[in-house]
């Protein structure tokens, strides 16, 4: 069995909280300590981690590091809804250990996740009784959740046949030309359905699986350093070097051209 990388973490929650920011909200430049895990479920906002500003939508994951520097505006015309958890590892040996998450990651508003986040909001605030305990497990459970999905790539084990065979179909057949449609009639379900279906399972649209899966295997080839950017970008089915560029640093966060050796 594959070792995961918490294993032997023993978080301690410093902080965490549920916010619905005003149009007006803002954090000033500051370093992270600790790790930090923003969880937008609602609306818009602009960061700039490091230097790098990324434009944050519903859906999205912002995982930092102890040294990360940041700050934040809100989108005025529609301020996002958040839940934010500050933590580290009480272990000395795993105090070094490096979230093994992408910067920004797109997972779409999983109700899984959310309700994790939900109960870990209400007991955080209620401090009942053994609340320490119960606030570590459910961060554990949403640490375990989101390795699933972002490290091993694995999806709820009940999933819809439909969208199973879908999935399979993307992975096989990225350096297509691949559309809802087509997928949709391969399962021979109307193309709005299969979409939605899709959306409630994954956690994403289609199209957005469709990059995610084209991106993983475009930073394989990269970290190869048998292939030139454009050589990639063709291969794992990006119709222009610009749009690869923009969907790879979406998912990764920097450029492909960083990933080579």
């Amino acid at each position: 069995m594959k070792e995961s990388a918490f294993d032997n973490f023993f978080p301690e929650i410093t902080y965490f909280y549920f916010h619905k920011c005003g149009p007006e909200w803002y954090i000033l430049p500051h370093m992270v300590t600790n790790y930090e895990i923003t969880y937008i479920t609602k609306g818009e906002a602009e960061y700039t981690i490091d230097g790098t500003v990324y434009d944050l939508v519903a859906g999205d994951l912002l995982c930092l590091n102890n040294g990360d520097e940041k700050k934040a505006v809100a989108t005025a015309n529609n301020p996002m809804h958040h839940f934010s958890v500050n933590f580290y590892s009480k272990r000395p040996s795993s105090r070094n250990l490096k979230l093994p998450f992408p910067i920004i990651s797109h997972i779409g508003c999983r109700q899984d996740i959310i309700k994790l986040f939900k109960e870990l909001a209400m007991y955080w605030s209620q401090r009942y009784p053994g609340f320490i305990m119960k606030t570590r497990a459910l961060l554990m459970l949403i640490l375990n959740r989101l390795e699933e999905i972002l490290v091993y790539d694995l999806e709820a084990a009940a999933g819809d046949a439909h969208v199973g065979r879908a999935v399979k179909t993307i992975a096989q057949r990225y350096q297509e030309k691949l559309t809802v449609k087509g997928l949709a009639e391969q399962e021979n379900l109307n193309e709005v359905y299969f979409g939605s279906l899709f959306k409630k399972e994954t956690g994403m649209t289609v199209h957005q699986y469709i990059t995610k899966i084209r991106v993983q295997n475009a930073e394989n080839m990269l970290q190869s350093g048998h292939y030139r950017v454009q050589e990639v970008a063709e291969l794992c089915g990006f119709s222009d070097v610009f749009h690869f560029y923009k969907s790879f640093r979406r998912y990764r966060g920097i450029p492909p051209s960083l990933y080579i050796p």
